[in-house]
């Protein structure tokens, strides 16, 4: 407990290896002015994102291109700041968790960049909170190594990627901090400790405190996330303008504001990203009310290249362009397997994406672990050539209207049998892992992350709700899911065995997959439970 003239800190989370040294009196108090500044803004905020869904959802507010903010959009004078340190070049991108064997490893993949995730890639217990801390405190000062099971140690090399941390998004909180028995924003507690303690080191050796912004929805959480930063950097004494920060376009409403977005941290911004999952889980949580026309079809026929996905990601590209900042592609996602056919074909896949993300004008791409990136070094390679990025192709070809971006119809493909199964197996595998512990899980040869289970069982929620025909002319009812489900559940725990939380997998899927209401698989009770208990 720290206690201050008018307010009062309480760390509620069980003591730790080393903990102490993250959790100092100065750097809870600063994490303390932080969420105290911002708090009634980002409450206010997010009751506006609610209101707004709502009103998307019900039909009464149509989603366009804001007419109060066209002056921005018009004006060609103003761009973002140029590219900081370790930033010019971002050709290829690593993301992943905090835990000590990714840190090591993601620093050492050849990636320019690691995306040091402590959102969708890291389940938020207390442990896994503090220990990521840790580990980027250890590695910022090259104090850091790890040892496989089989004795061998590995210690981070000469040139180690740049560092991005990714905060928690706007919406959640981090239970196990308290100022006067109110939990404290989650985004706030890993951006805090994360600056606080290493934006000077990070300074001094040629680089600086870089982020990763989440699952914002429009320019006026970007404007909040700038208004952070000023206070930051006035409050640790470091130039303003230190702060970067890429900001990931994976919600709808953001696609349609992603100048404005640029332009309120235009002093502090780097790019955006394009995130699939998320998008298209945005797409269904906000016109879930909307009928067939929404309603898409496999989650594997939802590439980047159908309709709607190819105006979302042209769009960003000529936007980054137009103000001077990076562009960065999606995800590559599978793992290398030790079977050569497999591996053949997926990597073949991989090669075709970035090809086209490469040759649509992206700067760069990410991928999900250390295997692809010397297949996503070598596309980016063969179309940059000497130069670090492609800010000069500014794309001024591509013209994208609402209804382009809207146009969720265009993806045509239908739903299967099989498709509806997969989304159920990898919900409960994933979750499973999850509540263990693990926010970033291999299964079926793929990286999947938090967005994986919002997806998959929105998608399901999404079918049964529109009693969606299946390719034999089936409809998807609320019964034939739960037959499908039971099914799964028994096949998953009979490989996984013992030791498994495929149990409260099953709850979560259940309430939040094939209730009448679409929540997060983060509010449900049972992660309640487990924020409480981790």
């Amino acid at each position: 407990m720290v206690e201050k003239l008018n307010y009062r800190i309480d760390v509620c989370g069980p003591a730790g290896d080393r903990f102490d040294e993250i959790l100092t009196p100065a750097a809870l108090d600063f994490v303390a002015k932080l969420d105290n500044a911002f708090a009634g803004r980002r409450r206010e905020l997010l009751d506006a994102r609610r209101l707004r869904r709502e009103k998307l959802q019900s039909g009464e507010e149509p989603l366009g291109f804001l007419p109060e903010t066209r002056s921005i959009r018009d004006d060609s004078s103003w761009s973002v700041a140029p590219a900081a340190p370790g930033l010019e070049d971002r050709r290829v991108e690593i993301t992943g968790p905090t835990d000590r064997k990714m840190t090591v490893n993601a620093l050492n993949s050849g990636a320019k960049v690691w995306l040091a995730d402590f959102e969708d890639a890291t389940s938020p217990t207390w442990h896994n909170v503090i220990d990521g801390q840790l580990n980027l405190f250890d590695a910022i000062r090259r104090n850091i190594d790890f040892t496989t099971e089989a004795g061998k140690r590995y210690t981070i090399g000469d040139e180690p990627a740049t560092i991005v941390a990714r905060p928690r998004g706007w919406h959640l909180v981090e239970k196990h901090i308290r100022i006067d028995g109110r939990p404290v924003s989650a985004s706030l507690v890993d951006f805090g400790l994360y600056i606080f303690h290493n934006a000077r080191q990070l300074l001094a050796r040629g680089s600086g405190p870089y982020f990763y912004l989440p699952k914002l929805e429009n320019h006026l959480e970007a404007r909040l996330w700038n208004d952070v930063f000023l206070l930051a950097q006035r409050e640790l004494g470091i130039p303003r303008g230190t702060v970067r920060a890429t900001v990931l376009i994976e919600t709808i409403t953001a696609a349609f504001e992603m100048e404005e977005i640029l332009y309120e941290l235009r002093e502090h911004v780097s790019g955006l990203n394009a995130g699939r999952w998320d998008y298209i889980f945005s797409v269904i949580k906000n016109f879930s009310s909307h009928g067939a026309d929404f309603v898409l079809p496999d989650r594997a026929q939802v590439t980047m290249t159908v309709p709607f996905m190819r105006a979302y990601t042209e769009l960003l590209v000529r936007t980054c362009h137009k103000r001077g900042a990076h562009a960065i592609g999606g995800m590559a996602a599978f793992i290398p397997s030790k079977d050569p056919e497999i591996n053949a074909t997926a990597l073949e896949k991989v090669r075709q994406d970035k090809e086209r993300e490469a040759n649509d004008g992206f700067d760069g791409s990410w991928v999900a672990h250390p295997g692809l990136v010397p297949v996503c070094r070598e596309v980016f390679d063969e179309v940059l050539g000497g130069w670090p990025n492609q800010l000069g192709k500014l794309r001024e070809d591509v013209v994208v209207t609402a209804e382009d971006l809207l146009d969720v119809a265009s993806a045509g493909g239908e739903v299967t049998e099989a498709g509806v199964r997969a989304n159920i197996n990898v919900a409960l595998r994933y979750i499973d892992a999850w509540l263990r512990g693990t926010g970033a899980a291999a299964i079926h040869n793929l990286m999947e992350d938090a967005a994986t289970a919002e997806i998959a069982r929105c998608q399901v929620w999404q079918w049964i709700r529109n009693g969606t025909k299946l390719e034999d002319g089936t409809a998807l009812t609320r019964e034939l899911a739960v037959s499908y489900l039971d099914e799964e559940l028994a096949s998953v725990r009979a490989e996984l065995g013992e030791g498994n939380r495929l149990g409260d997998a099953y709850e979560i899927f259940t309430e939040t997959a094939l209730g009448e209401k679409l929540p997060s698989f983060l509010t449900t009770g049972a992660y309640a439970r487990y924020l409480t208990t981790h």
